[in-house]
């Protein structure tokens, strides 16, 4: 799995900080904008982390970070793009020739010879069938898309993609809420583990203190008693619901 960071907004903190103000300002935004630029940085980055912790997050939607992943399966995406407050430009299986897709081995699968084995069997007789299926098309003179886009249907959610994720500061928080959960889909909490790591670099008044599990942020486990990893203490134990 490889994630990088492509791009993100430029003076986050300039930006949260003045939208913020803005709410309890009478003045222009662009004027606090400006004179946001003359207070210390960490005076501005106390500022968010508080209003962060109070809630107000909508101020976060302002800033942005645009990442580009690979090496990732399409089970994984299927659930990543439920996050609908964002925007996703994926690798097309209708303009791509498949012939020859990597794919992905979970490691329950990877970890057991027997298991290993014969996920690889199966694997490698899909990519031997799609490919006999292309040659077909060809030779009844379909090509192209037109040959991809019904080859493709017997591709795997193991066959590996790469997808470009542009995300809101606000939304990034949910989604690390929700995905560095125990209980999420192991390949897409590692996703998750790796995005964290970069906005907790580029933006630590955001993400340093307020984001991963939730159970972090809540003080306690969501889950339930059937599902908690034991990290933090039931709802119950807390608020006594």
């Amino acid at each position: 799995m490889r994630v990088e960071l492509m791009e993100m907004t430029d003076n986050p903190i300039e930006i949260i900080y003045s939208a913020a103000k803005q709410c309890y300002s009478y003045k222009f935004v662009f004027e606090i904008f400006e004179k946001s630029k003359t207070i210390e940085k960490s005076k501005k980055e106390e500022f968010i982390r508080e209003i962060v912790k109070s809630g107000h997050e909508s101020v976060l939607e302002h800033v942005k970070f645009t990442f580009a992943i690979e090496g990732v399966s399409r089970a994984l995406t299927h659930q990543l793009v439920r996050h609908r407050i964002a925007s996703y430009s994926q690798q097309s299986q209708r303009y791509v020739n498949a012939e020859d897709f990597n794919y992905i081995i979970p490691p329950s699968i990877e970890k057991d010879e027997i298991l290993r084995k014969e996920y690889i069997e199966v694997m490698e007789n899909i990519k031997k069938v799609y490919g006999t299926l292309i040659k077909r098309y060809k030779e009844i003179g379909i090509e192209g898309e037109k040959a991809h886009q019904d080859a493709r249907y017997i591709l795997p959610n193991g066959v590996e993609t790469k997808i470009v994720v542009t995300m809101n500061a606000r939304e990034l928080l949910h989604f690390f809420r929700v995905r560095c959960c125990s209980r999420a889909q192991w390949e897409i909490r590692n996703l998750a583990y790796k995005m964290l790591e970069i906005c907790k670099e580029k933006l630590p008044s955001v993400f340093g203190e307020n984001s991963g599990p939730k159970c972090e942020f809540l003080g306690y486990c969501p889950e339930g008693e059937k599902f908690t990893c034991g990290r933090y203490p039931l709802k119950k134990e807390v608020i006594g619901k």
